[in-house]
Protein backbone atom coordinates (compact mmCIF):
# COMPACT_ATOMS: atom_id res chain seq x y z
CA UNK A 1 0.00 0.00 0.00
CA UNK A 2 1.22 3.24 -0.63
CA UNK A 3 0.36 6.27 1.16
CA UNK A 4 0.36 9.82 0.35
CA UNK A 5 -0.21 12.48 2.73
CA UNK A 6 -1.42 16.39 0.83
CA UNK A 7 -0.72 19.25 3.79
CA UNK A 8 -0.60 23.45 3.44
CA UNK A 9 2.06 23.70 6.23
CA UNK A 10 1.44 27.19 6.76
CA UNK A 11 5.02 27.82 7.48
CA UNK A 12 7.45 24.50 7.92
CA UNK A 13 9.29 26.27 10.90
CA UNK A 14 5.59 26.45 12.81
CA UNK A 15 4.20 22.90 11.50
CA UNK A 16 7.39 21.13 12.90
CA UNK A 17 7.59 22.95 15.85
CA UNK A 18 3.80 21.62 16.76
CA UNK A 19 4.54 17.73 16.13
CA UNK A 20 4.64 17.31 12.76
CA UNK A 21 7.83 15.27 12.47
CA UNK A 22 6.69 12.64 15.19
CA UNK A 23 3.38 12.33 13.60
CA UNK A 24 4.90 11.25 10.47
CA UNK A 25 7.54 8.68 12.17
CA UNK A 26 4.31 7.29 13.92
CA UNK A 27 2.26 7.18 10.31
CA UNK A 28 5.14 6.26 7.86
CA UNK A 29 3.73 7.66 4.93
CA UNK A 30 5.63 6.79 1.19
CA UNK A 31 5.12 10.35 0.45
CA UNK A 32 3.65 13.89 1.99
CA UNK A 33 3.20 16.48 -0.30
CA UNK A 34 3.39 19.77 1.28
CA UNK A 35 2.19 23.66 0.20
CA UNK A 36 2.94 26.76 2.22
CA UNK A 37 6.70 26.15 2.77
CA UNK A 38 6.75 29.70 3.63
CA UNK A 39 10.64 29.03 3.77
CA UNK A 40 14.00 30.08 1.65
CA UNK A 41 16.69 27.30 0.85
CA UNK A 42 18.84 28.55 3.17
CA UNK A 43 16.20 28.37 5.99
CA UNK A 44 15.65 24.49 4.80
CA UNK A 45 19.44 23.38 4.20
CA UNK A 46 20.44 21.28 7.11
CA UNK A 47 17.17 21.77 8.88
CA UNK A 48 14.23 20.32 6.74
CA UNK A 49 16.24 18.84 3.90
CA UNK A 50 14.58 15.35 5.47
CA UNK A 51 11.75 15.07 7.52
CA UNK A 52 11.23 11.63 9.12
CA UNK A 53 13.85 9.44 6.58
CA UNK A 54 11.66 11.67 3.92
CA UNK A 55 13.85 13.15 1.47
CA UNK A 56 12.55 16.79 0.70
CA UNK A 57 12.15 18.75 -3.09
CA UNK A 58 11.01 22.08 -3.23
CA UNK A 59 10.36 24.43 -5.13
CA UNK A 60 10.51 27.98 -3.02
CA UNK A 61 8.73 31.38 -3.75
CA UNK A 62 10.65 34.19 -4.69
CA UNK A 63 9.22 36.68 -2.36
CA UNK A 64 10.84 35.68 1.44
CA UNK A 65 8.04 34.09 3.70
CA UNK A 66 5.54 33.09 1.12
CA UNK A 67 4.18 30.15 -0.71
CA UNK A 68 6.39 27.64 -1.61
CA UNK A 69 5.81 23.16 -2.21
CA UNK A 70 7.31 20.68 -1.35
CA UNK A 71 7.45 16.66 -2.19
CA UNK A 72 8.93 14.49 1.01
CA UNK A 73 9.45 10.82 -0.49
CA UNK A 74 10.99 7.85 0.78
CA UNK A 75 11.40 6.95 -3.17
CA UNK A 76 14.05 8.00 -5.38
CA UNK A 77 12.10 10.02 -8.79
CA UNK A 78 13.82 9.74 -11.81
CA UNK A 79 13.07 13.21 -12.66
CA UNK A 80 12.37 16.23 -10.70
CA UNK A 81 10.41 18.89 -12.48
CA UNK A 82 10.35 22.21 -10.61
CA UNK A 83 7.60 24.82 -11.54
CA UNK A 84 5.41 24.25 -14.78
CA UNK A 85 6.49 26.90 -17.12
CA UNK A 86 4.74 29.77 -16.24
CA UNK A 87 6.43 32.97 -16.41
CA UNK A 88 4.08 34.58 -13.64
CA UNK A 89 3.63 31.92 -10.79
CA UNK A 90 6.59 30.23 -11.03
CA UNK A 91 7.92 32.87 -9.23
CA UNK A 92 5.89 31.98 -6.57
CA UNK A 93 6.60 28.20 -5.69
CA UNK A 94 3.70 26.49 -6.42
CA UNK A 95 4.24 23.59 -8.43
CA UNK A 96 7.00 20.70 -7.90
CA UNK A 97 6.39 17.36 -9.95
CA UNK A 98 8.24 14.49 -9.05
CA UNK A 99 8.64 11.83 -11.94
CA UNK A 100 8.74 7.89 -10.73
CA UNK A 101 9.09 6.42 -14.83
CA UNK A 102 10.09 2.96 -15.69
CA UNK A 103 9.88 1.34 -19.01
CA UNK A 104 6.41 0.01 -18.14
CA UNK A 105 4.66 3.36 -16.39
CA UNK A 106 5.08 6.91 -16.80
CA UNK A 107 3.62 8.39 -13.06
CA UNK A 108 3.75 12.09 -11.58
CA UNK A 109 3.57 12.69 -8.11
CA UNK A 110 2.63 16.73 -7.62
CA UNK A 111 2.45 18.99 -5.01
CA UNK A 112 0.28 22.34 -6.20
CA UNK A 113 -0.69 25.22 -4.42
CA UNK A 114 -3.08 27.07 -5.91
CA UNK A 115 -3.39 31.02 -5.18
CA UNK A 116 -5.92 32.41 -2.81
CA UNK A 117 -7.98 35.36 -3.90
CA UNK A 118 -9.39 36.47 -0.68
CA UNK A 119 -6.72 39.13 0.08
CA UNK A 120 -8.05 41.50 -3.00
CA UNK A 121 -8.90 41.81 -6.43
CA UNK A 122 -5.83 42.23 -7.58
CA UNK A 123 -4.68 38.18 -6.30
CA UNK A 124 -8.19 37.13 -7.23
CA UNK A 125 -7.80 37.84 -10.59
CA UNK A 126 -4.29 36.45 -10.94
CA UNK A 127 -6.29 33.37 -9.26
CA UNK A 128 -8.33 33.12 -12.44
CA UNK A 129 -4.87 33.57 -14.41
CA UNK A 130 -3.76 30.28 -12.70
CA UNK A 131 -6.88 28.36 -13.36
CA UNK A 132 -6.35 29.69 -16.98
CA UNK A 133 -2.69 28.19 -17.46
CA UNK A 134 -2.77 25.55 -14.86
CA UNK A 135 -5.50 23.63 -16.88
CA UNK A 136 -4.27 23.30 -20.19
CA UNK A 137 -0.94 21.92 -18.43
CA UNK A 138 -2.74 19.46 -16.61
CA UNK A 139 -4.60 18.48 -20.08
CA UNK A 140 -1.23 18.03 -21.60
CA UNK A 141 0.73 16.03 -18.46
CA UNK A 142 -2.65 13.79 -18.91
CA UNK A 143 -2.25 12.67 -22.50
CA UNK A 144 1.20 11.31 -21.78
CA UNK A 145 1.31 9.79 -17.89
CA UNK A 146 -0.68 8.95 -14.94
CA UNK A 147 -0.10 11.63 -12.00
CA UNK A 148 -1.59 12.69 -8.51
CA UNK A 149 -1.99 16.23 -7.90
CA UNK A 150 -2.08 16.68 -4.48
CA UNK A 151 -2.39 20.23 -2.83
CA UNK A 152 -4.57 23.18 -1.58
CA UNK A 153 -6.65 24.02 -4.51
CA UNK A 154 -8.61 26.99 -2.42
CA UNK A 155 -11.85 26.26 -3.60
CA UNK A 156 -14.37 24.29 -1.86
CA UNK A 157 -16.58 22.51 -5.46
CA UNK A 158 -20.15 21.99 -4.07
CA UNK A 159 -22.14 23.10 -1.50
CA UNK A 160 -21.20 20.06 0.94
CA UNK A 161 -17.70 21.16 1.12
CA UNK A 162 -18.44 23.95 3.31
CA UNK A 163 -20.37 24.89 6.44
CA UNK A 164 -21.50 28.11 5.47
CA UNK A 165 -22.30 27.87 2.13
CA UNK A 166 -25.03 30.89 1.80
CA UNK A 167 -23.20 33.23 3.29
CA UNK A 168 -19.71 32.31 0.63
CA UNK A 169 -21.48 32.77 -2.61
CA UNK A 170 -19.42 35.56 -3.29
CA UNK A 171 -16.26 35.05 -1.55
CA UNK A 172 -13.01 33.97 -2.72
CA UNK A 173 -12.82 29.99 -2.56
CA UNK A 174 -16.66 29.39 -3.30
CA UNK A 175 -16.97 31.83 -6.46
CA UNK A 176 -19.20 30.23 -9.34
CA UNK A 177 -16.47 30.87 -11.21
CA UNK A 178 -13.93 29.04 -9.54
CA UNK A 179 -16.34 26.23 -9.23
CA UNK A 180 -17.27 25.58 -12.71
CA UNK A 181 -13.40 25.30 -13.07
CA UNK A 182 -13.91 22.58 -10.82
CA UNK A 183 -16.70 20.64 -12.44
CA UNK A 184 -15.04 21.39 -15.74
CA UNK A 185 -11.53 19.95 -14.81
CA UNK A 186 -13.43 16.70 -13.27
CA UNK A 187 -16.42 16.33 -16.14
CA UNK A 188 -14.43 17.46 -19.87
CA UNK A 189 -10.94 17.22 -18.19
CA UNK A 190 -11.19 13.89 -16.92
CA UNK A 191 -9.27 14.08 -13.51
CA UNK A 192 -10.69 12.77 -10.66
CA UNK A 193 -11.61 14.12 -7.11
CA UNK A 194 -10.13 10.85 -5.18
CA UNK A 195 -11.52 11.96 -1.76
CA UNK A 196 -14.90 12.26 -3.45
CA UNK A 197 -14.72 8.86 -5.12
CA UNK A 198 -14.36 7.04 -1.48
CA UNK A 199 -16.66 9.24 0.39
CA UNK A 200 -19.18 10.32 -1.90
CA UNK A 201 -21.55 12.04 0.75
CA UNK A 202 -19.24 13.28 3.77
CA UNK A 203 -20.03 16.91 4.77
CA UNK A 204 -18.51 17.73 7.81
CA UNK A 205 -16.10 15.31 8.21
CA UNK A 206 -14.40 16.12 5.07
CA UNK A 207 -13.39 19.76 6.09
CA UNK A 208 -9.58 20.17 5.87
CA UNK A 209 -9.37 23.69 6.36
CA UNK A 210 -10.81 26.24 9.20
CA UNK A 211 -10.09 29.72 9.66
CA UNK A 212 -8.06 31.16 12.55
CA UNK A 213 -10.98 33.97 13.57
CA UNK A 214 -13.30 33.04 15.68
CA UNK A 215 -14.31 29.23 17.00
CA UNK A 216 -14.17 28.09 13.20
CA UNK A 217 -12.24 24.78 14.45
CA UNK A 218 -13.68 23.98 17.82
CA UNK A 219 -17.32 24.51 15.79
CA UNK A 220 -16.03 22.87 12.99
CA UNK A 221 -16.82 25.66 10.75
CA UNK A 222 -14.65 24.29 8.06
CA UNK A 223 -13.85 24.38 4.31
CA UNK A 224 -12.84 20.89 1.89
CA UNK A 225 -10.32 22.74 -0.03
CA UNK A 226 -7.17 20.86 0.34
CA UNK A 227 -7.59 17.80 -2.51
CA UNK A 228 -6.06 14.46 -4.15
CA UNK A 229 -6.92 15.15 -7.80
CA UNK A 230 -5.90 12.25 -9.95
CA UNK A 231 -6.00 10.40 -13.47
CA UNK A 232 -8.44 7.73 -13.49
CA UNK A 233 -5.80 4.83 -13.18
CA UNK A 234 -4.79 5.42 -10.26
CA UNK A 235 -7.92 6.60 -8.63
CA UNK A 236 -9.18 3.64 -9.22
CA UNK A 237 -6.76 2.27 -7.23
CA UNK A 238 -7.68 4.38 -3.60
CA UNK A 239 -8.66 2.11 -0.97
CA UNK A 240 -9.18 4.07 1.18
CA UNK A 241 -8.78 7.99 3.24
CA UNK A 242 -8.29 9.94 7.18
CA UNK A 243 -7.91 13.52 7.57
CA UNK A 244 -6.39 13.73 10.82
CA UNK A 245 -7.54 16.51 13.53
CA UNK A 246 -6.06 14.81 16.55
CA UNK A 247 -3.06 17.40 16.69
CA UNK A 248 -2.88 20.62 15.17
CA UNK A 249 -0.30 21.31 12.86
CA UNK A 250 -1.75 23.90 10.85
CA UNK A 251 -5.11 25.99 9.77
CA UNK A 252 -5.08 23.06 7.82
CA UNK A 253 -5.26 19.11 7.95
CA UNK A 254 -3.17 16.74 6.83
CA UNK A 255 -5.33 14.63 3.96
CA UNK A 256 -4.05 10.79 3.80
CA UNK A 257 -5.03 8.52 0.48
CA UNK A 258 -4.10 4.99 0.72
CA UNK A 259 -3.62 4.00 -2.89
CA UNK A 260 -3.06 0.47 -3.86
CA UNK A 261 0.41 1.04 -6.27
CA UNK A 262 4.31 0.18 -5.95
CA UNK A 263 6.65 3.03 -7.18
Amino acid sequence: MFNLVSLNLNGIRSATSKGLEAWLHQTRPDCICVQEVKAQAADVAGRFEELAGLRGHFQFAEKKGYSGVGIYTRHEPSEVRIGYGSSEFDAEGRYVELRFDTPQRKLSLISCYFPSGSSGEDRQQAKFRFLDEIYPHLQALKDGREFILCGDVNIAHKEMDLKNWKGNLKNSGFLPEERAWMTKLLDEGGLVDVYRRLQPEATEAAYTWWSNRGQAYAKNVGWRIDYHLATPGLAERARSESIYKGEKFSDHAPLTIHYDLHL
